[in-house]
């Protein structure tokens, strides 16, 4: 369980980095509304601008620290926990805005992944 657990900080850790560093500013068949960015995203969800810099910070860092969980085991827990409330509120705003199931798939993916790693990690 152990590799299951370290693969899936994995996964989640830079499957988020590259969201928020990478992708920030490309379309994707998983953006909110028709959103081709992160900002846009946020704005169409009803959101301020510095909400999205506040969220990203955030994520960026929990996914870091999901990372760094692997050699540093006491981050594990937290910082899945963190990203799954945030994860949560990603699906929320699908939710919100009447977007298709499929939009919040990842989020609730990694959501689910996040959850395994708090709570069998």
């Amino acid at each position: 369980m152990y590799y299951v657990i370290v693969a899936l900080q994995v996964i989640v850790g830079l499957s988020l980095l590259n969201v928020w560093l990478v992708q920030y500013n490309k379309p994707t068949k998983y953006r909110g509304g028709d959103a081709q960015n992160i900002l846009e995203e946020f704005k169409i969800y009803g959101l301020p601008e510095w909400s999205c810099y506040v969220v990203g910070t955030i994520k960026v860092m929990l996914a870091l620290l999901l990372i760094a969980g692997i050699w540093f085991p006491a981050l594990k827990q937290p910082a899945a926990l963190g990203l799954a409330i945030l994860l949560a509120g990603s699906i929320l705003m699908h939710v919100k805005i009447k977007d298709p199931l499929i939009k919040s798939f990842p989020a609730a993916l990694f959501l689910l992944m996040c959850l395994v790693i708090a709570f069998y990690g």
